[in-house]
């Protein structure tokens, strides 16, 4: 089984863009050790635009796509240098994997990208995996790529995801703000989590903070797989986490893991529209994981092609669920409210449903 280990700009890197060698240095001890011992460990990495950063002596974070993309070239090399001579020295070979929101957006391009992290694992290598900023475009404003830890936790089934942090781990409040704010040492519900303060960005280099760790251990809760966020910065704490011992906040998985295709769906497909239903396909969607079918299609919103996702909501707005539709945007607003023996007359060669049961995922 696979841990996967997250690690943060705060991690990486100093508030001046310098590398935190002690920091990695620990860590990558830490995984040659899991790594002796027989464990599979994947490490995910930010901190290549911080580390351009530094290179360039940059003051602040860039805010324009293309300085963003420009830095994360530059800082991209040096920062996985840092891991191949560090994992070098413990005896591990380390393997570059630059990923994009594409590649978790096009199913095949994901299974490729499962297929390539599983052979290096096979081969006993650690793959250290960052977004590819320099080709990317909105995927630089996911949350510090705690997004992508998630994803590649989920794409491995993962038994394990890692958030290294420079933080001790979810708290009942801010506790840069408020020194009664407690350390929360596990989760076990959605419920819990939203009795507390989520604060937001933690370093000046990420673009994340603890709201993007919950939400990553969420979806990687709906795989089935358990999330710890715990202090990269305090000695032990990957090793600890990995043998289960109370470090950080653990946050239990859902009991009832979803489909590796649903997740996929819900998590890493964009939507490209959305179809509103009337209140009497909302309510077999909900109740009976019916199809939808175009009777029910109320309106139409957006532009899309057959086999794109798009949202589905109710009459009020409320986005229900997400799935894969069978009819572009066009060909459903001339068949939308029309029942099945007319679709047939107006188009004989299309699918019974506007989205199947089977690639339908309710939110």
């Amino acid at each position: 089984m696979t841990v996967v280990a997250k690690l943060g700009s705060s991690i990486v890197a100093d508030d001046d863009g310098a590398l935190r060698a002690d920091v990695l240095d620990a860590v990558c001890e830490q995984v040659a050790g899991l790594h002796a011992g027989g464990e599979e460990v994947v490490l995910v990495t930010s901190g290549a635009i911080a580390r351009g950063m530094r290179l360039l002596e940059m003051a602040k974070r860039p805010t324009t796509v293309d300085e963003l993309q420009a830095a994360s070239a530059l800082g991209q090399g040096s920062l996985f240098r840092a891991y191949e001579e560090r994992l070098g020295a413990g005896g591990v070979l380390a393997a570059q994997v630059l990923l994009t929101g594409f590649d978790l957006a096009t199913r095949v391009h994901y299974l490729n990208a499962r297929q390539t992290l599983r052979k290096l694992l096979e081969w006993r290598a650690v793959p250290v995996v960052n977004e590819n900023d320099t080709t990317a475009t909105d995927e630089i404003t996911f949350g510090d790529n705690d997004f992508l830890a998630s994803q590649v936790a989920t794409m491995l089934e993962a038994r394990l995801l890692v958030l290294l942090t420079d933080t001790a781990g979810l708290h009942t409040a801010d506790p840069r703000r408020d020194p009664g704010a407690e350390l929360v040492t596990e989760v076990s519900g959605h419920d819990q989590l939203a009795s507390y303060e989520i604060g937001q960005r933690t370093s000046p280099f990420g673009s994340g903070g603890m709201a993007s760790k919950v939400a990553a251990a969420e979806m990687a809760g709906a795989a089935g797989i358990p999330t710890v966020i715990c202090d990269g910065t305090s000695p032990g704490t990957l090793r600890a986490a990995a043998a289960g011992e109370a470090v950080g906040t653990r946050i239990q998985p859902h009991a009832e893991p979803t489909s590796s295709f649903k997740l996929w769906l819900r998590y890493a497909k964009p939507a490209r529209g959305t179809i509103r239903v009337d209140g009497g396909a909302e309510r077999v969607l909900r109740e009976s994981g019916s199809s939808l079918l175009p009777v029910g299609v109320t309106e139409v919103e957006g532009e899309f092609e057959a086999g794109d996702a798009i949202e589905v909501a109710g009459d009020g707005g409320l986005v229900i669920g997400k799935g894969i539709v069978n009819y572009s945007a066009e060909e459903l607003r001339r068949i939308k409210g029309m029942r099945s023996d007319g679709v047939r007359e107006l188009l004989p060669h299309a699918s019974e449903e506007a989205v199947h049961r089977d690639y339908l995922v309710l939110t």
